[in-house]
């Protein structure tokens, strides 16, 4: 079992605010800005919890289908995954989509595409954001 802490300060309303992400457990980053406006319109160098959410995904996405191809017998070489994370105002998050290239060594691309798409039922990231009505995957060999 692991714990992971963030902390966050926030002062003012939502729309007017501006909050910072303080410190992670980890101590890997921090401290970074967060507004209302960086969630809705341009991020101008701050972030939001959706940028944070994509990171997420996409590095625990990674995680999953590096796993599953070694277990197959096809390390990768590299994936290289991007998640992006949309957030409508009054709804919340809508959808999550991953895109992943890899590079695979001895695996054509419909076992490439049967692993990747086995990585998002697999992902813990994937399974937290099950609520979401879209995740979607869009994988290739590099």
């Amino acid at each position: 079992m692991a714990d992971r802490t963030a902390s966050v300060t926030w002062s003012g309303s939502l729309m007017d605010g501006a909050g910072t992400i303080e410190s992670v457990g980890s101590g890997a980053f921090g401290p970074l800005d967060v507004t209302w406006a960086s969630r809705t319109e341009e991020s101008n160098g701050r972030t939001s919890p959706e940028e944070l959410i994509a990171a997420a995904h996409a590095s625990c996405y990674s995680m999953a289908l590096s796993g599953a191809l070694a277990k197959a017998g096809s390390p990768p070489e590299k994936l290289e995954t991007s998640a992006t994370v949309t957030f409508v105002p009054g709804t919340g998050i809508t959808k999550s989509a991953i895109r992943v290239r890899g590079t695979v060594p001895g695996i054509d691309e419909a076992a490439f595409l049967e692993a990747a798409e086995g990585a998002v039922e697999g992902c813990p990231v994937s399974k937290a954001l099950a609520a979401l009505p879209e995740i979607t995957l869009d994988a290739a060999l590099a």
